[in-house]
C-alpha cells in the first residue's frame, strides 16, 4: 500500500511537471521528440514531461536595439559616425526558433551591415537633408530579410550623425555665405522696388511742378525739427528750370559753331 501511494504520488508529480504558464505576450514553441509540434499559449498549457516534449518561449513585444556608432564612408568620399535604432518584434515564433538560432544577434548584425551599405550609397547632403527616405530604406534593406526568420521591422532609423570638425567648419562657412546671398538679394529687390517707386514719384512730380514745391516744404519742416541750427536757403524751382533751358541753349550754340568750321 505505502507503494502504490508512492507510485501514485510520483506519477501526479510527473503529471504536473509538464505544466507550463505563458504571459499574454509570450508563446510557447513545442517539440515532440526533436519535431516541431505547434505553439502553445498564452496562459496555461501542458506537455509530456520526461523530455519527451520541450517547449521554448518566445516574447513577441516589440523589442529595441540600439545600434552601435558606425564610422563609414558616404559616397562622396565622407566619413562621418552614425547611430540608429531598430525596432522589431516576432510575428512567426516558430521561424524565430527553427530558422535561426538567435534572432535577436542575427538581426541586429544585419542592421549594422545594412547601415554602413545604405550610407555609403549616398551622398552626405542627402544623408543630412532627406533622413525620412534613408530610414525608409533601411527599412527596407533588412525588412526582407528578417521575414524568412518571423521577425517583423517595425522601424530603422538614424539617431545621431557625427561630422568631422573639418566638415563642420566647411558647412558652417556654406551656410554663411548663403545667408549673405539671401540678404544682397533682399536689398537688392528692395533698392530695385525703391527705384520703381522714386521714378513714378518723379514723373508725378515733373507733370505738377506744385508738388514739388509741397515736397520742398514738407522736407524743410522736417529738417527744422530735427536740427534747429541748420539753415536752409530756398531756391525757386524756376531757377532750375531757366538753368537747364540755359544749359541746352549752350549746347545748341557750341554745336551750331562747331559745324560752321
Amino acid at each position: 500500500m505505502p507503494f502504490m501511494t508512492f507510485l501514485l504520488l510520483a506519477v501526479v508529480f510527473i503529471l504536473l511537471s509538464g505544466l507550463r504558464v505563458a504571459q499574454e505576450y509570450e508563446r510557447g514553441v513545442v517539440f515532440r521528440l526533436g519535431r516541431y509540434l505547434g505553439l502553445r499559449g498564452p496562459g496555461l498549457y501542458w506537455i509530456i514531461p520526461l523530455g519527451i516534449d520541450r517547449a521554448v518561449r518566445i516574447d513577441i513585444r516589440t523589442r529595441t536595439i540600439s545600434a552601435e556608432q558606425q564610422e563609414t564612408i558616404t559616397r562622396d568620399s565622407v566619413t562621418i559616425k552614425v547611430n540608429a535604432v531598430l525596432w522589431y518584434r516576432i510575428v512567426d515564433a516558430a521561424k524565430a526558433v527553427i530558422e535561426v538560432a538567435n534572432a535577436e544577434a542575427a538581426v541586429y548584425q544585419l542592421a549594422l551591415t545594412s547601415l554602413r551599405n545604405i550610407i555609403g550609397q549616398h551622398d552626405l547632403d542627402e544623408i543630412l537633408q532627406q533622413r525620412d527616405r534613408i530610414n525608409l530604406l533601411l527599412t527596407d534593406s533588412i525588412a526582407r530579410s528578417t521575414s524568412a526568420w518571423g521577425l517583423e521591422v517595425q522601424r530603422f532609423e538614424m539617431k545621431d550623425v557625427e561630422l568631422p570638425k573639418a566638415m563642420q567648419q566647411v558647412m558652417a562657412m556654406q551656410a554663411e555665405a548663403i545667408r549673405e546671398k539671401r540678404a544682397r538679394i533682399i536689398k537688392a529687390e528692395a533698392e530695385l522696388e525703391a527705384s520703381v517707386k522714386l521714378s513714378a514719384a518723379a514723373a508725378q512730380i515733373a507733370a505738377n511742378p506744385a508738388a514739388l514745391e509741397l515736397r520742398r516744404m514738407q522736407m524743410i519742416s522736417v529738417v527744422g525739427a530735427e536740427n534747429n541750427s541748420t539753415t536752409v536757403i530756398m531756391i525757386p524751382s524756376d531757377f532750375v528750370s531757366l538753368a537747364h533751358g540755359l544749359n541746352d541753349y549752350l549746347t545748341r550754340r557750341s554745336a551750331q559753331d562747331q559745324g560752321k568750321t
